[in-house]
């Protein structure tokens, strides 16, 4: 299967497109998802074959930033998705702490972390404290 390049740069509010591997193919889109589509069609059209009979990758050029383009995609998706994790990993241990009786400020000490952050990570904040501490308090009386 033949693999084609749509070369995408900014020219004024559109995204001009080139297929440097077929000379002559030119096209614009207003946006960058709208790209593949665009040179599939170009590219189809100008070779007389079918629309899915090769593949197109999208290459946006801005000028100065192609090294971080070209990184940050999949990097900052890898970060994103590690900080995820550790954030339900973090979450599950506080509310565990705090299920057995320990406060959010001391499980805030245990896992290194501020008892505000833990009352925003858990939704444990004082007022909910002061709520079930006064649930324990009635249920004592009425004992």
């Amino acid at each position: 299967m033949n693999n084609y390049t749509a070369v995408c740069r900014r020219s004024g509010d559109w995204w001009a497109i080139t297929v440097p591997e077929v000379k002559g193919i030119h096209s614009q889109v207003r946006r960058l998802a709208e790209a593949e589509t665009m040179a599939r069609e170009a590219i189809a059209l100008f070779l007389d074959v079918a629309p899915d009979s090769f593949a197109v990758t999208v290459r946006p050029e801005v000028p100065d930033v192609e090294d971080v383009l070209d990184a940050l995609p999949s990097r900052a998706r890898q970060e994103a998705q590690e900080a995820d994790r550790r954030a339900a990993e973090a979450k599950k241990a506080l509310d565990r702490l705090i299920a057995d009786g320990m406060t959010v400020r001391d499980a805030g000490r245990v896992l290194d972390q501020s008892p505000q952050r833990v009352s925003q990570i858990t939704g444990k904040g004082r007022k909910a404290l002061v709520r079930r501490r006064r649930g324990h308090l009635e249920q004592q009386r009425s004992a």
